[in-house]
């Protein structure tokens, strides 16, 4: 299958998990497919909504650690409305070093917004600066039985690989505030782990001197 690998760097990256709001902030091993959507987004300019939407990624970092992070608290009244009173307050937030993301795609028009982009891109949050290092043209071989999956994440429903599982947004709504759309499990595969085989239908790519099996998601987002 001809496709195009887009490859993107950061020095660091944070992903957090959806259900912790307050205390230490882990960071998921691997970006969910929302962040990845939400790169697109940001290389158009635009909100895009995908009738049809064939996609796979790669994520792989060199290093974990822990960073302390000033935050500003700001409360409300009862009626939703910020108060004129802001409290400092200090986390602990774990991050990602030395990163790459790999995203594969057959849709040319998408991939020209990588070549242009429209606006900074951020692998997580807003200091995690990103660079888009190179669009290449490939052919990748098809495999019925994958063996070499990781960094990935990979829908938990039908699959049941090993993995972090973690409940996932698969995009969000373009209204204020967002909304979470096609909230699914997910089994999250570092790249510092691997699963053998099994009946997933992949791609095989090599990576960084290594083999990978690209897992292809199929999205459809018709209605915000």
């Amino acid at each position: 299958m001809k496709v195009f690998r887009i490859k993107i760097s950061s020095w660091t990256s944070s992903f957090r998990y959806p259900n912790i709001i307050s205390g230490f902030q882990p960071t998921l091993e691997v970006p969910p497919v929302s962040t990845v959507l939400g790169l697109m987004n940001a290389c158009s300019g635009k909100y895009l909504m995908h009738p049809m939407l064939r996609i796979g990624y790669y994520f792989s970092y060199q290093a974990k650690s822990i960073d302390l992070e000033t935050i500003y608290q700001i409360e409300a009244d009862s009626k939703g409305v910020p108060k004129n009173q802001v409290k400092s307050n200090i986390i602990r937030r774990e991050f990602l070093y030395d990163c790459r993301l790999y995203i594969y795609l057959t849709d040319e028009e998408i991939v020209g917004y990588f070549r242009c982009p429209h606006h900074q891109l951020i692998l997580g949050r807003s200091n995690d600066l990103a660079t888009v290092e190179s669009v290449e043209e490939l052919e990748l071989k098809e495999k019925e039985d994958a063996t070499c999956i990781s960094g990935q994440v990979i829908p938990f429903k039908d699959h049941h690989l090993a993995g972090v599982l973690q409940a996932l947004p698969i995009y969000f709504s373009n209204t204020i505030p967002r909304k979470p759309l096609q909230v699914e499990p997910f089994s999250i595969i570092s790249c510092n782990d691997r699963i053998g085989k099994n009946n997933l239908k992949v791609y095989s790519d090599s990576i960084e001197d290594n083999e990978v099996d690209i897992y292809f998601h199929q999205l459809t987002f018709m209605h915000e």
